[in-house]
């Protein structure tokens, strides 16, 4: 199994709204960075658990936990020319962007930014480096650990 790191911004899927959703999984569409798109196709597989953190809003940090739901397949999206996420370059057969199903699992009280960067043992973590702007990110099994047994408190 691994652990990732996944980013959405509260107004457009929070984790209260995948807890709300009837089957609580949703297409994690809309990736449009290929490390992050590579990771999706390459390494993710269903079973693996993510942070699900809230980015661009007021308290950025960890909200919740889901579970990743499937294999990476087309995100349809880049071919919707109604679509914010419209490629223009993009074709069924060749498709550039995908995304994977997440899955609910838990919500936690949200873990801001700041306290996870207070603690040494995160100092390594892909989300508190220099210029970090991934949407993906993996977690490694150490960091994954600290957090569940020292931030972590379901809300």
């Amino acid at each position: 199994m691994r652990y990732w790191l996944m980013k959405s911004e509260p107004d457009d899927c929070s984790i209260d709204d995948l807890a709300a959703m009837p089957q609580q999984t949703v297409a994690w569409h809309g990736v449009r960075n290929y490390q992050a798109r590579n990771f999706m196709r390459d390494s993710m597989r269903p079973g693996d658990l993510a942070f699900f953190y809230h980015s661009s809003c007021p308290r950025p940090g960890i909200a919740g936990i889901a579970q990743v739901a499937s294999l990476a397949y087309p995100d349809a999206s880049q071919f919707d020319p109604a679509s914010r996420f419209f490629d223009p370059k993009s074709v069924p057969e060749q498709p550039r962007w995908l995304n994977v199903d997440m899955r609910f699992e838990r919500k936690l009280e949200l873990i801001p930014l700041l306290e996870l960067r207070r603690h040494a043992e995160l100092a390594k973590m892909r989300l508190l480096q220099p210029a970090s702007r991934l949407s993906i990110t993996p977690v490694a099994p150490e960091e994954w650990q600290f957090i569940l047994a020292t931030l972590a408190r379901d809300a």
